[in-house]
């Protein structure tokens, strides 16, 4: 775009104190846009001004939703001051919701230590294969190098059907036939 005819930001006083920092003003820019905001920022190298405007084109609320705009100065072709705000941030309405920041901390850190628990620790990428598919269809976790599924069958190394131990019957011969599917799937050698 060419904000050559945008010369309105330009002729309104000096440009620092003309978008000083909780200014008020309606804004139109040679796209047609049009909003009212308030100065946050104000950038004289590139000439950018940052800031902020509610829903409603006045003064944000606090707990209200804000658009954020980073606006190049030349290209704006009408500007009118409407005022001054002495705390464009509202600083003393905002608030964090330590609650929920607290329970949004403790849900990404149960689920850190779930993803490390399901990471075998000195296991070849096979093994790790193995033990991310078998933990799709039966509960399993790791014990040191072995897979231990569904709390009392155990798959060692180098986790073929044969290398399966413990539990009942059953439950043997069901993770073994899931390993052997799992294998076949995963296109192991010593299926």
């Amino acid at each position: 775009m060419d904000p050559a005819g945008a010369s309105v930001a330009n002729d309104i006083g000096g440009e620092g104190e003309k978008f000083a920092v909780g200014n008020i003003y309606s804004v139109k820019v040679i796209t047609g846009d049009e909003f009212r905001g308030i100065v946050m920022a104000y950038d004289p190298v590139p000439n950018f001004v940052i800031g902020f405007g509610s829903q409603e084109g006045s003064k944000p609320r606090a707990g209200h939703s804000k658009n954020t705009r980073m606006v190049n100065a030349s290209f704006i072709t009408e500007l009118s001051y409407l005022g001054k705000t002495e705390d464009p941030l509202l600083t003393d309405n905002c608030c964090v919701n330590l609650d929920s920041l607290r329970a949004k901390e403790a849900l990404a850190i149960r689920q850190a230590e779930a993803d490390a628990e399901r990471l075998g620790v000195g296991v070849t990428a096979e093994a790790q294969s193995i033990y991310d598919a078998l933990s799709k269809t039966l509960p399993v976790q790791w014990e040191k190098s072995d897979i231990l599924v569904m709390k009392e069958v155990r798959v060692r190394s180098p986790y073929l059907s044969d290398c399966v131990f413990g539990g009942t019957d059953a439950a043997n011969n069901r993770v073994k036939k899931v390993l052997e599917l799992v294998r076949r799937r995963l296109q192991l050698v010593g299926t």
